[in-house]
Formats: structure tokens, sequence, C-alpha cells
């Protein structure tokens, strides 16, 4: 609805709006069987990671594709899962611990290789914030693998040269998340007229 009006695409739109539905429901609470929006996305938890971990694959970085377990996982040969772990942790991040794994991504990056990495795991589903997290890996990335991450990859999904040319520069992820601010605001503004629930 958004989109049809604010990009004045003017499509005969009818949405009907579910019963029962708050913002704040998971669905895990509706006793619907999943169904996987994407093959890569199997299970609630990865979407939930998915919009803050995805932005991370066009780097040089595995999210666990080819895995069981894809964006619960991320890693490459030249990473030290144990250190990347405990940089993470120490952020202090709500909602989310990391714990350094070894894992062999069977295709997509890295296919058939061993290599470092850590598992992402989701500890409170309220106060868990994925843009964030992502971020404060894409962060960490840059502190200690500099010169070996593809920072400038990132781009392609992240699509904000601002917080890209902030993160090269070393600022922290809030200073790094303060770049959008303004637009995020204006966005909430328009998005406000269109919610359903």
């Amino acid at each position: 609805m958004l989109f049809n009006a604010e990009r004045k695409i003017g499509a005969d739109l009818t949405v009907i709006k579910m019963e029962g539905w708050r913002r704040a429901d998971f669905f895990d609470g509706t006793a619907l069987t999943w169904i996987n929006p994407s093959p890569n996305m199997r299970s609630l938890t990865e979407a939930l990671l998915y919009p803050g971990i995805g932005l991370l694959e066009t780097t040089n970085l595995s999210v666990g594709r080819g895995t069981d377990t894809p964006f619960e996982l991320i890693g490459a040969p030249w990473m030290d899962g144990q250190k990347l772990a405990e940089a993470l942790n120490r952020a202090g991040l709500a909602g989310v611990r990391f714990v350094p794994v070894r894992f062999t991504p069977k295709s997509s990056k890295f296919a058939n290789e061993e290599i470092g990495g850590v598992n992402i795991v989701i500890t409170d589903r309220g106060s868990f914030r994925p843009v964030a997290t992502g971020l404060e890996i894409a962060y960490q990335l840059n502190q200690h693998y500099s010169g070996t991450w593809k920072v400038d990859d990132y781009l392609r999904l992240f699509v904000n040269r601002a917080a890209l040319t902030a993160l090269k520069e070393a600022k922290t992820p809030p200073e790094i998340m303060a770049t959008w601010q303004s637009g995020l605001v204006e966005f909430v503004g328009v998005r406000r007229k269109y919610l359903l629930y």
C-alpha cells in the first residue's frame, strides 16, 4: 500500500487484514506450519537473523549458505572464531550471543572447505535487533580483519554510502547508525499511514 500510494503506481490493490494478529506476535505463536519463504530461510530464527546477517553476504564471508543453518553462522578461512566471538560478546548486544565454531559449507562460498566462524544465538527475541547485530559484526570484522575482509563489498546490500564511509573510518556502531537516523525518522512518519497492525 505504501509503494502503491507514495510512488503513485496506481494499482488496483486490495489488502485483506488478518484477524487476531498483533505487531508484537511471532509466527511460532500462530500454530501454523512454517513454509520456507526462501530455500535458505528454514526457520523463524533464520528469518529473525536475516535482516542483519543477509547484508553481509555480498562480502568475502560465508553466512552459512550450504549448511543446515544458513544465517545462523558466519565464517571465512581467515577468521578466528574465538577472537571474533569474544569481541562480539564484549559489545554487549541485547538478546544475542556468539559462539566460536568451525564449519564446512557444502555449497556457496568456501564450499567443502572447513572455516572458522561464529554461531549467532538469539537469547531474547524481544530485545534482539538484527540490523544492529549485523552492523556490530561488520564493525568487528573491519576492526580485526581490515584489508582481508572486503568492506567495500558491504555496500551492495547495505546501500548507504555515508554509513559505509563511517564504518571505514572506524566510527562506532552508534555513530554509524546516526548517519541514517534522519531518513529513518522520515520513513517512520510515512509508514505510519499504512500500518495495518
